[in-house]
């Protein structure tokens, strides 16, 4: 069950900022969280706010933080972030050329693109297969492997084909026959693959590739029953990570498309479009 109340504000700790919160990313780990689908590797404690990227303007800040001062426009990972005011862990400053909507909803993809492209043991010049990528997650994937010399094939819907070739993707349909479609696109095989949606599809994806240690799913919990990687956890270093990606962002070198923005009050619609699966790039929260 989903509620919008009213809570007293937050306080930074040390190390931490309060944000006047402009926009809040939208995760499909949101209603995962809700659902209990986390509770073997993350301990959730209900009733518990939503949200755990953002961006906004810095109107606290807590003990031994030197890098801003209040009134910085700054985006990052945090608590609770779909609300007027919330804490961020860890931030960058936000590029002016960089909207609130798109810096929020960067944090988590950027992270799990990142992590999940170290993992799977793909270098450049070879070659890449994506199992949605047209999502949040997938768009940021694909440009940052795009980004280090990978070829990516992406599956996605056939209405979504443009946009995938627009981040230099060559794409395909999902679906029964992929293994021969991708055969045909990709004669010399596929070296890696990434599951982004967690579709039951990582059977066929190791078929595709010949060795699971180079399939990874960040969203099929059963992924190692396969042999292949199951990709969690925190952030290795998300104050490197958000500065690499506002570099990137300001550059033009990345970009994140916004599917749809909500307004606060709206939260609970957010919420189920995300589940509903058919998101092109990110969603976002946006608070007046």
């Amino acid at each position: 069950m989903l509620d919008i109340v009213d809570v007293e504000p937050p306080h930074p700790g040390p190390g931490e900022v309060r944000i006047t919160v402009r926009a809040a990313g939208v995760n499909p780990s949101d209603w995962k969280r809700r659902e209990g689908q986390y509770r073997t590797f993350e301990e959730v404690v209900f009733p518990a706010g939503l949200g755990v990227e953002g961006s906004g303007i810095v109107d606290e800040v807590g003990p031994g933080v030197r890098d801003v001062t209040i009134g910085d426009m700054v985006f990052g990972f945090g608590t609770n972030t779909m609300a007027e005011q919330a804490i961020l862990t860890h931030w960058a400053k936000k590029p002016n050329s960089l909207s609130f909507e798109v810096a929020a909803a960067l944090p988590v993809v950027s992270d799990t693109a990142t992590r999940a492209l170290d993992q799977v043991g793909v270098a450049q010049g070879q070659t890449l297969l994506v199992s949605g990528a047209a999502g949040g997650v997938g768009t940021a994937i694909v440009q940052l492997a795009r980004l280090r010399g990978i070829t990516v094939i992406g599956t996605a819907s056939a209405a979504k084909h443009d946009y995938l070739r627009g981040l230099g993707v060559v794409p395909t349909t999902y679906g029964d026959g992929l293994e021969q479609r991708v055969g045909d696109l990709v004669p010399g095989g596929v070296n890696a693959a990434i599951d982004v949606v967690g579709s039951g599809v990582i059977p066929e994806l190791v078929r595709i590739v010949g060795d699971p240690v180079h399939v990874l799913s960040v969203a099929d919990f059963s992924a190692e029953q396969h042999g292949a990687k199951f990709s969690q956890g925190p952030p290795v270093d998300p104050a490197g990570l958000l500065a690499t990606m506002a570099e990137l962002c300001a550059a033009g070198s990345f970009t994140l498309q916004i599917d749809r923005t909500f307004p606060l009050d709206q939260v609970k619609e957010a919420q189920a479009v995300s589940q509903s699966g058919r998101v092109t790039g990110k969603l976002v929260v946006c608070v007046d």
